[in-house]
């Protein structure tokens, strides 16, 4: 529904001021809000001062839309010149005013300059006081942003700081990680040259090792001053370290303790003259004791950089401890070995040279482990003129073995004397160990070959079987089950046993660490002796019966190392008269 059209001539400011009072009076009835009255009624003034500033008459025509029902609608307010009734759109379109409440028709009535002036001061001031809210409404959001800008700021300062704190607790974190990848493979190294340096009782190989050890990630360049221990004993001076490590060398030696040092103090001038703060500035040296029940020797080490640090240094005074419990050990064992062996050979016999039987004999003694065990041979004649040959094996390693291989070797001699044969010798052999060493046990064979006989008897307490070479060359392994080893808790009688040994004729005697190898077994090294003995040929054993002896050891010692010591006995026959 639309109210009728008011309509206002201006021609002058009077004219605008009416008009404008009396549209005031409509919106302000209309219950429209300060704001929006102002905004209205200003740009209604600039247009109307707009008309002023052009030539003629204008009418300005104000229409009210109210919606159905009552409810509020608008004020719409067209200005335009006298005497034509289209409107200009291009200079004044048509201005309009949301009316909330309903609004009646704008009277005629003159409301009078000094009242439209004071109702616009109320408007004025209506609009002032909505001002003054909004800046007080702008003041406390302003001072809430400030306080919650200060609240960020130090939201910002603690996390900041809290990521700080998570950065060097990182950073520690993975320094100590660092630290303890380093311990780790420090006590890695430490364990596995450990087990490399007390992996063998050669006192050369032991310091082998130790420098492709620590050559060259833990050190550039090492050496070894070694005393000599009959030196010592003799009252003899050591023999002097290296000049350019001498003083530390020399100040570890005198006091058992590790020493640092510069790592070429000779290069400096007036270097005895020096203090040791000068002298060793760098510590890129370490001279460190080698001692286990004495002092040995000193140890000295050339950083592979600057210089040692702490944890390398504590790790390489460890391994020098353990490498001087390695290096006594390695000499213990070889005067232990050196006596043993000496015990050993001393009880070696001296072959004879029987008419019509040529012998030779071999020990080696075994190189790894104590490589000194009970084998033994031996080779006597008797009041009769037959000639014994006897070869044996004590279990076990060490003097023990060799003691108890001395007396079975005694024992047997005597025995022998009464004239008994073979199996009766072993007889009371075994009698004799079971009751003397009852946790001891022995294997052994014995032979007699009596001048002008064809034949050799033989008896054999669980040794490997004897190796025959016939005069035509022909080979073959006295198999005939042995009797039990000597010293087995058991009574036992040994039975003697009869083989052909014409002229020309060979008997191999020898113990199991000839033919035994721990991934073949003891058969094939049989058949193997038994090859190298066919391969030779009577005038090889008739004019060099020693050189047989290493032709039948070469094919069976391929290799240098040997867990078990060797004894090998080699008769021939000749003719009666030879020999």
């Amino acid at each position: 529904m639309t109210a009728t059209p008011n309509a206002w001539k201006i021609t002058s400011v009077a004219d605008v001021a009416e008009a404008r009072a009396a549209l005031d009076r409509v919106v302000t009835a209309a219950a429209v809000p300060p704001l929006e009255r102002a905004r209205f009624l200003a740009s209604l003034t600039a247009r109307l001062r707009r008309c002023l500033d052009r030539p003629g008459a204008w009418e300005l025509v104000s229409h009210i839309r109210q919606a159905a029902e009552g409810r509020a609608g608008r004020l719409d307010i067209t200005l335009r010149p006298v005497a034509t009734t289209r409107p200009d759109l291009a200079d004044e379109p048509t201005l309009t005013c949301p009316l909330p409440e309903p609004a009646d028709d704008v009277p005629d009535a003159d409301v009078g300059l000094p009242l439209a002036l004071l109702h616009a001061d109320e408007n004025t001031a209506a609009v002032l006081s909505l001002f003054d809210e909004q800046e007080r409404l702008l003041q406390m959001h302003r001072e809430e942003l400030h306080q919650t800008n200060q609240g960020v700021l130090a939201l910002h300062t603690d996390l900041e700081a809290a990521s700080r704190a998570q950065r060097e607790l990182l950073e520690a974190e993975r320094a100590a990680r660092a630290e303890a990848e380093r311990a780790r493979r420090l006590l890695t190294f430490l364990t596995d040259a450990s087990a490399a340096i007390t992996a063998s009782l050669n006192p050369a190989a032991i310091l082998r090792s130790l420098a492709d050890l620590l050559v060259p990630d833990y050190a550039e360049h090492l050496d070894v001053w070694l005393f000599d221990e009959e030196q010592e004993q003799n009252g003899e001076e050591r023999p002097q370290p290296v000049r350019q490590h001498a003083a530390a060398a020399v100040t570890a030696a005198r006091t058992g303790r590790p020493q640092h040092a510069a790592a070429h103090p000779g290069a400096l001038p007036g270097v005895d003259d020096l203090p040791p703060s000068v002298l060793f500035p760098d510590r890129a040296l370490l001279a460190i004791p080698l001692a286990a029940r004495r002092l040995l020797g000193v140890l000295t080490l050339t950083a592979p950089g600057p210089r040692f640090d702490p944890d390398t240094s504590v790790m390489l005074v460890e391994l020098a401890r353990r490498v001087g419990v390695a290096l006594d050990n390695a000499r213990r064992y070889e005067q232990y070995r050196d006596t043993a062996e000496a015990l050993q050979r001393a009880q070696l016999t001296q072959l004879p040279a029987p008419s019509g039987l040529l012998l030779a004999a071999r020990y080696l003694p075994a190189t790894r482990g104590l490589n000194i065990g009970g084998d033994w041979y031996d080779a006597f004649l008797q009041p009769d003129g037959s000639l014994l040959a006897a070869i044996g094996d004590v279990t076990g390693h060490g003097l023990h073995a060799a003691v108890v291989m001395g007396q079975l070797r005694t024992a047997l001699r005597a025995y022998a004397v009464e004239n008994d044969s073979p199996g009766e010798i072993l007889t009371r052999l075994h009698r004799m160990l079971s009751h003397l060493q009852p946790e001891l046990y022995a294997t052994a064979m014995i032979a007699r070959f009596r001048p002008g006989e064809p034949e050799v008897v033989w008896s054999s307490a669980g040794h490997p079987p004897a190796v025959v070479r016939g005069p035509d060359g022909s080979v073959r392994v006295l198999e005939t089950r042995p009797g039990v080893m000597l010293g087995i808790p058991m009574p036992f009688v040994y039975t003697d046993h009869r083989v052909d040994l014409p002229a020309g004729s060979s008997l191999v005697l020898y113990t199991d660490g000839l033919v035994e190898r721990r991934a073949r077994g003891i058969d094939a090294g049989i058949e193997r002796l038994g090859q190298a003995l066919g391969a030779l040929s009577t005038p090889e054993l008739e004019q060099n019966p020693e050189a047989a002896a290493d032709a039948l050891l070469k094919p069976l010692l391929h290799d240098s190392e040997r867990d078990d010591d060797i004894c090998l006995l080699l008769c021939h026959t000749v003719p009666p008269g030879q020999g």
